[in-house]
């Protein structure tokens, strides 16, 4: 029979079983091929380490993976690394030796190591050597659990182990490997939500819930906890006094209240313990650039961190090396497949930020890192802006959907904080091609219309504010835009701001397309043409506003329609500004309808649709291409047989079905 001798640091040797709570009610949930991989390692490996971040349940699975009687070793030793033991030189080196000891049945009498490494001396071991020899079919398996405190000399006492015993195996639970050659790693990631699921209500059952929760409610927690098993069991011990909604809620707003009463270790009975116990083991260093990374919502670069990071007390070069570190741990992940071409991103645990957040607060630092962060996100933005006006608009597209949580987080920082409000607009304002050419409207215009109240309201850049939530809410809400577009005029002409000036009567002509008053939208975009200058940041080119033009102007002079938007692609900007490129041709492929030619509207509707397609992602043009294609086809070739005037709706017709414009709020 197999003979298993327990000995825990910190309550001396002696016979405790080693499965004693090798797994609670609610079982190994969601970990059968992670569960397989154990054991499978362990029975072609000398050195196996099950390594994740605090709480994946390390511990539980090394210990079922032990479990089955046909197990090739026939003798088993765990030594575990209790709460408030002690840290020294010789410590490990003394607790495996006394282990080992006790599993020799006293034959062996084992001294631990003399020399400051905490390594075990080669002589001693191979005494031990002799001893282990008497054990049936010489085979030992040596667990070493939750070794975090001493993980410095764990490597060199496994090395020297292993060099010293052949027959011996080694399995190691830790947040990292050891690093060592010859080791195999099993990973633990986050549960998936479905097991998540499962073992949030069967940890509720055994708490003594017996109503089932919601299970959209219990999707969210799993979701909220970022399927982490510890946390989600103490989440579980919650649902005795909280509704599973309730509960989301709380834990939208924080993790670190998280706690219960049943666990055996101290650090696992709160979330906020146990996150502490890995942040006490972390370098002074690693500490403040944990903190200090807690202020991103979303993914980030190394140069993103080190801009946050640094400070007199931490330089730049220290920075990689502490993501590094915190990876290794579990508090970051990376957000981008090793070995990409594109810059590494990290993302820290929802947890792990949470309290980040609260040791950043306690060092009185929050403030400057939200500083730091503003600014670096208002840096992203017109680095975006910029990617869009030289050409490189899906870089610019892919750089803000990789920044845009910690670009919403700013948003809603200035919305609570005036002192960050200016920034915040600022960096809506650069991100204006986000919020037209990609269906976000609504959304880039809550943003502005909630940070516009924080500010003086006689001001250029809440001048430049009005005007963009006015031309963003032109579909929703024309009235409210008319108001909007009513006060930032006049500041923009007592600023000398032609580009802002010709912006607003963009907007204005949208606004009178959108009432069916195609002369007036002609004129207001013949003059935003006119006086916006070509290379102006901040907003379209003018060739946006010829392209609307060419629209309004295909309903009833479709050869001066094809003219607007041949001068719309000549501009200096065309050759690169794909979204205004897709808008002319959409143009001059109405103007083709209108002009009796719906063969050549629909082969440059088609040119116009692949070469959009090919360099970005702009869904309204391509809806508008695609529905314009659409209805030359269901019109068998008569698409330009009639014709109807453009309505309120922004809609001009032909034919046997309506042929759709670009949205207004798209084309203004």
């Amino acid at each position: 029979m197999t003979g298993v001798v327990g000995v825990w640091a910190g309550q001396g040797g002696g016979g405790v079983r080693l499965l004693e709570r090798a797994a609670g009610p609610q079982g190994l949930v969601g970990r059968e091929a992670e569960l397989a991989a154990v054991r499978a390692a362990l029975g072609a490996h000398r050195l196996v380490s099950v390594t994740g971040a605090a709480g994946v349940g390390k511990s539980r699975l090394a210990l079922a993976a032990v479990a089955p009687e046909e197990a090739p070793w026939r003798a088993m030793v765990r030594v575990r690394w209790h709460d408030g033991v002690p840290v020294g030189p010789r410590a490990l080196a003394g607790r495996i030796a006394q282990a080992l000891d006790a599993a020799a049945g006293g034959y062996g009498r084992v001294g631990t190591a003399g020399n400051a490494a905490g390594t075990v001396r080669v002589g001693a071991a191979l005494e031990l050597a002799d001893a282990v020899r008497a054990l049936p079919d010489d085979e030992l398996l040596l667990i070493l659990d939750d070794v975090d405190p001493v993980h410095g000399q764990c490597a060199g006492v496994v090395q020297s182990l292993l060099m010293a015993l052949p027959a011996l195996r080694v399995l190691v639970t830790a947040r990292r490997p050891l690093g060592l050659g010859d080791e195999h790693v099993v990973r633990l990631a986050p549960l998936a939500t479905e097991p998540a699921a499962e073992l949030l209500r069967a940890s509720a059952e055994a708490h003594g819930v017996t109503s089932e929760p919601d299970p959209a409610a219990v999707a969210r927690v799993c979701r909220l906890l970022e399927g982490n098993p510890l946390a989600i069991e103490l989440a579980a011990a919650q649902l005795t006094d909280l509704p599973a909604d309730d509960l989301a809620d709380r834990l939208q707003d924080g993790q670190c209240w998280l706690s219960a009463t049943g666990p055996l270790l101290k650090r696992h009975r709160s979330w906020r313990a146990s996150l502490g116990a890995v942040h006490a083991l972390c370098e002074p260093g690693v500490r403040k650039a944990w903190r200090r990374l807690s202020v991103f919502a979303g993914d980030f670069t190394e140069r993103a961190a080190v801009f946050v990071c640094e400070g007199a007390d931490l330089s730049p070069d220290r920075v990689p090396g502490a993501l590094a570190h915190l990876t290794a741990i579990g508090a970051l992940e990376r957000a981008s497949e090793l070995g990409s071409v594109l810059e590494p991103r990290y993302r820290m645990a929802r947890a792990a930020r949470d309290f980040g957040a609260e040791r950043l607060a306690a060092a009185g630092e929050s403030a400057a890192a939200a500083s730091r962060h503003a600014r670096h996100c208002r840096s992203t933005a017109a680095v975006a802006e910029t990617l869009w006006n030289t050409g490189l608009q899906q870089q610019a597209v892919r750089l803000v959907q990789d920044e845009l949580a910690d670009l919403t987080a700013l948003v809603r920082r200035g919305t609570l904080d005036p002192g960050h409000a200016e920034t915040a607009l600022e960096t809506v304002l650069h991100l204006w091609f986000w919020w037209v050419a990609h269906e976000r409207a609504r959304e880039g215009a809550g943003h502005v219309l909630a940070l516009l109240p924080r500010l003086p309201a006689a001001e250029w850049l809440t001048a430049r504010g009005q005007w963009l939530a006015g031309w963003l809410t032109t579909g929703a809400d024309p009235a409210t835009a008319q108001r909007l577009l009513d006060r930032a005029w006049p500041i923009a002409v007592l600023c000398g701001d032609d580009a802002l000036v010709g912006r607003i009567a963009h907007v204005h002509g949208t606004l009178a397309w959108q009432r069916g008053d195609l002369p007036a939208a002609t004129a207001h975009y013949r003059h935003a043409a006119d006086t916006v200058p070509p290379l102006a940041p901040g907003g379209p080119t003018p060739a946006v506003s010829l392209a609307a033009l060419a629209i309004v102007d295909s309903a009833t002079a479709p050869a001066r329609a094809v003219r607007t938007a041949r001068r719309a692609l000549a501009q200096p900007t065309g050759h690169h500004d794909t979204w205004a490129t897709a808008l002319a041709q959409y143009a001059r492929a109405l103007a083709d309808v209108r002009a009796g030619r719906p063969g050549r509207a629909r082969r440059r509707a088609e040119r116009a649709l692949a070469h959009l397609d090919a360099r970005l992602d702009a869904p309204q043009p391509r809806a508008a291409l695609r529905r314009l294609l659409d209805t030359l086809r269901d019109g068998d070739g008569d698409a330009g047989a009639g014709t109807s005037g453009t309505g309120a709706g922004g809609a001009a017709g032909t034919g046997p079905r309506p042929v759709p414009v670009p949205a207004p709020r798209t084309t203004p």
